[in-house]
């Protein structure tokens, strides 16, 4: 039976890599995935999901798999798609109704809360109508489980407040337990 799947993690807890990771597997087994991410990731390129680890594949872009009629989309196995935070609750129904009435397993890997330790509207539908949602765990630079997002500036101030999408990776974001997140304490 196909299902919806959240796969959550602060950043640089591999969901990338893991997302990659099930794709291989899917194509070693004969199988046809359909890797997909919104538009608004462009770090690697526009058509392309990488890990910071350095594996990537191509992919389409999310208002393509909108697009695409239910023919074309029963052809897939399943349906990957990465940084689903950045995915409206509607798109998010859209993926639900891919699982419901195609019976096309959906996995979908993202952050689930911002850097101001707010949910992503994708991320809220997501854990609202999911029916596996899992922790992709990652650690603190203390050793602790993290779990918040810290955006920082170029003093290692982290910041509270701005535009809650800024496209970044290490150089402006790093993952902290919920202590070390409000002492803003990113580095011992």
């Amino acid at each position: 039976m196909a299902k919806l799947y959240f796969r959550y993690g602060a950043m640089g807890s591999s969901k990338t890599a893991n997302i990659l990771m099930v794709r291989y597997n899917y194509l070693e087994k004969g199988l046809r995935p359909l890797l997909v991410k919104p538009l608004i990731d462009t770090r690697y390129g526009e058509r392309t999901v990488q890990s910071r680890m350095g594996l990537s594949a191509e992919c389409v872009l999310f208002h393509e798999l909108m697009a695409m009629s239910e023919t074309d989309i029963q052809w897939y196995d399943s349906i990957l798609v990465d940084e689903a935070q950045f995915l409206t609750a509607a798109e998010v129904d859209f993926l639900a109704d891919i699982v419901d009435r195609l019976s096309i397993p959906v996995l979908c890997y993202g952050l689930k809360i911002d850097f101001t330790g707010h949910l992503f509207e994708g991320s809220r539908r997501l854990l609202e109508v999911a029916e596996v949602i899992e922790e992709v765990p990652t650690v603190c630079w203390c050793g602790k489980r993290a779990t918040f997002n810290a955006r920082f500036d170029e003093n290692g101030r982290v910041l509270r407040e701005g535009e809650q999408v800024v496209m970044g990776a290490n150089e402006q974001y790093t993952s902290l337990c919920r202590r070390h997140y409000k002492e803003g304490k990113i580095r011992p």
